[in-house]
Parts: structure tokens; C-alpha cells; sequence
């Protein structure tokens, strides 16, 4: 029980246990992308629920990265009042809170950015994907998009920032070479990849110093023939690590139907041996990287989040599904109640973000 909820410190921002909520889509915000009151009693729960740093949903960049309805937004300088309650609220409870920004790229939608997507090389995939390649221009005002929004997410109050880096958006695209086929300074080797992100870590630090956290969720491989692979994973990590990443989430997949998994994977998981998606990329990155890791993906269980803990293949232990249907499960853990989170891995939860309703565990609200 003691290393699960011993305190933590990421930088300067100080943690109550070694619980994180993992973002996630939730469909929630208002069509504006500020933040709702339905959402802020959302985030509150967690926070109530004794979740340790909480990680806010994908919060578009710039009105051409949104990829979905009812997302949040930080791409103008309006939208920071509509935040500063739900992070009040949130700090109340002794929690930490950092917003993750994004751009989705070539997986924005045409309907709400209302222009063709762009990524980092044109790419058309039937029925999955079809974008342009950017401009240099245009590579560097996604910079400052990036900068401006961690701008804005600490003049709301956030405790810090976690760049977007998974799943097949925007900076994932630049690090992958199945999107990545530039011939310029931003492709070809794994140094020209990372570039952007490290050109978008560099002007935030420069504009809100090493205090300020800064994170990033970061793919252990792309699983897609031709995609990001471990190994790279290990030279984009260090490289982070050089230039003051403070925290480094580890998941995985592009998220696409061509892809050979989700980030979130349907299928219940009933022993231990079944969790853990990226168990062997987190021993390969504890190996050789010193910069605190968070590990999502396929834990459902307390002993296995404690094993892992405790033999240091990791210093954080990330969550998503099973917070959705259970927002106290780590108040549950901590009252010495260890049973299993009780999500099943079934998916149901994500058609209702994706039809406006908002996201919420549809078997446990038939009970």
C-alpha cells in the first residue's frame, strides 16, 4: 500500500500518490471548446476520488486541429476563464492537474476544422485517412499554437502542460515514418522527426522557464508496419530527456482501423498476465532513461499497479477506462478495498462521447 501512495514530485509539482488519469476524450466541452459545468463535475469526481495528477483531454491547439464535437479548446485567449473553476475546484482536493494540447492533424475532421487536414507528408488511405503535406510556414505557427496554448493553460491555473505526441495526431504523424516521408530538415532520419517536438518543448520552456511542468504522452511503437518502433522510442526519450522533458507517458498504437491495435483495446482482461500492454517497452525505457515514467494501458488490478511500482518498471501508474466507470476507484484502493477495478474493456463508453452525449460507463449506469 505504501508505494503506490507515497507522494511524488514531477518537477516542482508536487503529487499525493502515484495515481494519474490518464486523458481521454470525453465530449464534454461546449462548442466552443471552453469548459462546461457538466465537465468540470467530471474532472471534480476524480479529484474527489483521490486520483493523484489528473490529465485533461485532448485540448485543441488551433481551430484546424480539432478531431471531434464537444473537445475542448486553448486556441484563443477567451477560453482561459471558462477553465480557472474546474481547477480550482480540482486543487481544492489536493489534487494536481495539467492539460494535454494537441493538434490531430491528418486526423482532424474536414466538417469542424471546415478545410482539408494537413500532417507532415500527403497521405490518402481509403476510408481511413486523406491530408496534405505542410508548409514550413505552417510548421512553425503549429510551434507557436503549442506555445500559446501552455500560455494559456497556466495563466488558467494548470499545474503544467502534456504534449500530445500519441496515436496517430499531429506530432505522432512527424515521428512516424508511415506518415513521415519529407525529404527536409523534419523527415527522414529519427533527429529530423523528433524536431518539431523538440522545437515546441524549447519554446515553452524559453516562454515559461523549467519550472513550469511539461510531459508529453509518447507512443512505445506505432504497431503498423513501416511505423515508430521501440528502438526509436528509446532515441526520441533520450533526446527528451536532454532538453528537460519532465515526465514521459508511454502508450501506444495510431489508433486507426489499419492499424493492429487501439490505444484502447477492446477485450476483457481477467488475470494479471493480460495486463499491461507496454510492460516490455517500460523495461527497455527504466534501462536507460532516468526521466519519470507513467505507464498506461491494461492495468486493472491494485497488486499488479503495486508490482509495478515497486520493482521500478515504473514511477507512475496511469489510468483511462477504469476511471471512467469508477472516478473513486483509487479512493476505493487506499480504503483497503483492492479488488479489481471493475471495467471490462468493453468500449461502450466512447460511442456516447462521439454522439455529443458525453462520456459515462454505460453498464454501470443500467445497474
Amino acid at each position: 500500500m505504501k508505494k503506490l501512495f507515497e507522494t511524488g514530485k514531477i518537477n516542482q509539482m508536487e503529487l499525493k500518490n502515484r495515481f494519474v488519469r490518464s486523458a481521454t476524450w470525453e465530449g464534454m466541452a461546449n462548442s466552443d471548446g471552453s469548459c462546461s459545468e457538466e465537465l468540470t463535475d467530471l474532472i471534480v469526481k476524480l479529484a474527489k476520488g483521490q486520483v493523484g495528477l489528473i490529465i485533461s483531454s485532448q485540448t485543441y491547439v488551433s481551430p484546424t486541429g480539432q478531431t471531434g464535437i464537444k473537445q475542448l479548446g486553448i486556441y484563443d485567449d477567451r477560453l482561459i476563464a471558462s477553465y480557472k473553476k474546474m481547477v480550482k475546484k480540482v486543487h481544492n482536493e489536493g489534487s494536481k492537474i495539467i492539460m494535454q494540447i494537441n493538434h490531430a492533424g491528418a486526423k482532424s475532421s474536414v466538417k469542424l476544422a471546415k478545410s482539408k487536414p494537413f500532417g507532415p507528408s500527403s497521405i490518402e488511405v481509403k476510408d481511413c485517412l486523406n491530408c496534405r503535406e505542410m508548409t514550413i510556414s505552417e510548421i512553425f505557427q503549429i510551434i507557436e499554437d503549442f506555445k500559446n496554448a501552455a500560455v494559456r493553460a497556466k495563466n488558467a491555473g494548470f499545474d503544467g502542460v502534456q504534449i500530445y505526441a500519441s496515436h496517430g495526431y499531429l506530432l505522432s504523424q512527424f515521428l512516424s515514418p508511415f506518415f513521415n516521408k519529407r525529404t527536409d530538415e523534419y523527415g527522414g532520419s529519427i533527429k529530423n522527426r523528433v524536431r518539431l517536438i523538440l522545437e515546441i518543448l524549447c519554446a515553452i520552456r524559453s516562454t515559461l522557464g523549467k519550472k513550469f511542468t511539461v510531459i508529453i504522452k509518447l507512443n512505445s511503437e506505432d504497431f503498423i508496419e513501416g511505423g515508430f518502433t521501440q528502438s526509436e522510442m528509446l532515441q526520441v526519450a533520450a533526446m527528451l530527456e536532454l532538453k528537460g522533458i519532465d515526465a514521459i507517458e508511454l502508450s501506444g498504437s495510431l489508433s486507426l482501423k489499419i492499424s493492429k491495435y487501439f490505444s484502447f483495446r477492446e477485450g476483457r482482461i481477467d488475470s494479471k498476465e493480460e495486463e499491461v500492454y507496454y510492460r516490455d517497452a517500460a523495461k527497455l525505457y527504466k534501462r536507460e532513461i532516468a526521466v519519470p515514467l507513467i505507464l498506461v494501458g491494461g492495468i486493472r488490478s491494485y497488486e499488479v499497479a503495486k508490482e509495478l511500482v515497486e520493482k521500478k518498471q515504473t514511477d507512475y501508474i496511469s489510468l483511462c477506462r477504469p476511471l471512467i466507470r469508477e472516478p473513486g476507484l483509487i479512493k476505493r484502493w487506499q480504503s483497503g478495498n483492492t479488488e479489481r477495478a471493475t471495467c471490462i474493456s468493453c468500449n461502450k463508453c466512447f460511442p456516447q462521447a462521439r454522439s455529443g452525449k458525453g462520456i459515462y460507463c454505460v453498464l454501470e449506469k443500467q445497474k
